[in-house]
């Protein structure tokens, strides 16, 4: 039984991409900054959750200022990660995401032309000159959603963290949020068929300056002031 409602809300969360993505694509000559995109973006995100049952709970939105921008950097764990993101952050996050993900119909196309960015992880040129679109979008407003782990986790645990967003926050000056995502695995666990409705928390932690160093030590000393604040709010999935 489990199987055939997981089947439907698949088929539910298909037909939701498609009335979205579409329409969002024809729009996308005129909307250079993205907002409209975006907001596009933002309904997907929150009919895709309520299709699956779940719901995000988002705690420490008194850290973000109206009118900032940052670099958000997360731990990363599901698919349903994007979507809690964009559903429950109000700021105008253009995401970092791996190259592969271009390859899913309709979504795949949503995100290759849209204001976000794709980054190929085999690839140390491409990767850097991902990281530099990043950083211009960074100047023109708007804020980036980085995941420290470079790719899902395979158990739900968090793993070693990658130096690629804190290279990005040294170039731009812009402050770092810690943003720790609970639950995301245990709703759908990599690898398996099955979406379990429940809670998705996304934890903001204050800002962290930028602009007070640079080079390797400093990029090491963020990227470790970052992972203590994730692992401070982080709980084990059930699941594992």
């Amino acid at each position: 039984m489990k199987s055939v409602i997981t089947l439907i809300r698949f088929i539910g969360a298909v037909l939701a991409t498609l009335v979205f993505g579409i329409p969002t694509l024809l729009l996308r000559p005129f909307d250079r900054r993205g907002k409209i995109f975006h907001a596009f973006g933002r309904g997907w995100a929150r009919v895709i959750l309520w299709i699956c049952g779940i719901r995000v709970q988002v705690r420490g939105l008194d850290k973000i200022e109206p009118n900032g921008n940052y670099i958000y950097v997360s731990n990363h764990a599901s698919l349903f990660d994007i979507p809690a993101v964009m559903a429950g952050i109000p700021d105008q996050v253009r995401i970092v995401y791996k190259q592969e993900l271009q390859k899913i119909p309709v979504f795949g196309w949503v995100l290759k032309y849209g204001p976000y960015v794709t980054i190929n992880r085999q690839k140390s040129f491409s990767a850097m000159r991902s990281l530099e679109l990043a950083a211009e979008r960074i100047k023109h407003g708007a804020s980036v959603l980085l995941f420290a782990e470079g790719t899902r986790s395979e158990d739900g645990r968090l793993q070693p963290f990658k130096r690629g967003a804190f290279s990005l926050a040294a170039k731009t000056d812009k402050p770092i949020i810690p943003l720790t995502i609970n639950g995301s695995y245990d709703r759908r666990p990599k690898g398996k068929f099955l979406i379990n409705p429940g809670i998705i928390e996304l934890v903001l932690e204050k800002p962290i300056p930028t602009d007070a160093g640079e080079g390797k030590k400093f990029e090491e000393s963020l990227m470790n002031r970052v992972s203590e604040a994730i692992r401070m709010h982080f709980k084990e999935p059930a699941a594992v």
